[in-house]
């Protein structure tokens, strides 16, 4: 394998050797969202990359994989096999101990090849030369081109095929679960809904559960892909978009609204009705309150899926009269001229 044919899993994830397990599996699932076929179709390139993305999830989600990938680099999966040509040479796991020994250090597979009959003495001139090449002290090698263009001894017969190219048994997660989104109504993701999806020539009914969120994910099981080694169906994952409402909206997990007062409710204090998810009801606004302060209405929020429901906070909007009448504006006039609040009096003492 030449050395432009080595594929860097962590450079294709785009993460460091020293990525936890969770932030490779997080990483994988964030790419293989953006490239899926289904989030792409036709693009080619998007394939390429979501096969690409999958594969060094396959191998660097399983530990014993990673580990020897770690040590070993481009020649990781023949290491400790003890099968192929060059087993009885010296190939890792054909009777010589390399311990730690860094194979990542070399740009061709004759570089290494020449390093390895060197350090394994006779084995390699005798025995290993004999079953490779007939004796003539050539090394012989085969390899096969993959399907995403990428060589490695032994190869890889295809994207959906890993249990014939030395992956051994891909887990469920690799690329047998399909991604996609569902947009809901605040109203459907408030009450919970069915709804009706069509997965290419297969259409199916989801139950959308009571509190669903912005970017919560609904998991349908079964509903994934074929997965080519177990032959069973991944599983189904559902990004939940909400559409934008009039009155209610999401910041962070509080639902929200923004309630208008009058300048003298604001003064004086009100009674006021203001709409919640359930129907309006009644509020006390205290007096002197501000534009921008928030009123918590306990227990008219946003359902939690585990039961109960959050809270409410209404937003305080004082909002003066665009229009009034004669008899209004002599009252404000009158009350202009003897308000004592002033309320940019600490203005002054701004500086910069």
């Amino acid at each position: 394998m030449a050395a432009t044919d080595f594929k860097d899993y962590y450079a294709i994830l785009g993460l460091s050797k020293t990525a936890s397990a969770e932030e490779i599996k997080k990483t994988y699932r964030k790419l293989a969202r953006k490239y899926h076929p289904d989030m792409n179709p036709g693009n080619r390139e998007a394939e390429a990359r979501f096969k690409e993305v999958s594969e060094a999830y396959e191998v660097l989600s399983d530990p014993d994989k990673r580990k020897k990938y770690d040590q070993f680099g481009q020649y990781w999966r023949q290491a400790g096999t003890g099968t192929g040509a060059g087993a009885g040479a010296g190939w890792p796991g054909g009777g010589v101990n390399f311990g730690d020994f860094d194979f990542s250090q070399f740009g061709s597979f004759d570089e290494f090849i020449n390093e390895l009959l060197g350090r394994a003495g006779g084995a390699g001139a005798g025995a290993g030369a004999g079953a490779g090449a007939g004796g003539n002290g050539r090394w012989n090698y085969n390899y096969r081109t993959s399907t995403s263009g990428s060589t490695g001894f032994g190869g890889y017969s295809g994207f959906d095929d890993f249990s014939s190219s030395g992956f051994g048994e891909r887990s469920a997660g690799a690329s047998a679960d399909r991604e996609g989104s569902i947009s809901l109504t605040l109203s459907e993701a408030f009450h919970g809904v069915n709804k009706r999806i069509t997965l290419g020539s297969e259409t199916i009914e989801v139950r959308i559960p009571a509190g669903a969120k912005p970017k919560s994910r609904i998991r349908v099981r079964g509903k994934g892909q074929m997965n080519a080694y177990s032959q069973q169906r991944g599983d189904l994952y559902l990004a939940v978009e909400i559409q934008p409402h009039s009155f209610f909206q999401f910041e962070g997990e509080n639902l929200v609204c923004e309630v208008p007062v009058a300048p003298d409710e604001a003064v004086l204090g009100a009674q006021i009705e203001v709409p919640t998810p359930d129907g309006m009801v009644t509020v006390s606004v205290p007096a002197g309150i501000r534009s921008g302060q928030s009123l918590r209405l306990r227990g008219k929020g946003w359902p939690n899926p585990k039961g109960g429901r959050g809270d409410l906070l209404a937003r305080i909007l004082i909002v003066p009269p665009k229009e009034i009448t004669p008899i209004e504006r002599d009252y404000y006039e009158k009350l202009k001229a003897i308000r004592s609040f002033n309320p940019r009096r600490d203005l002054s003492q701004v500086r910069l």
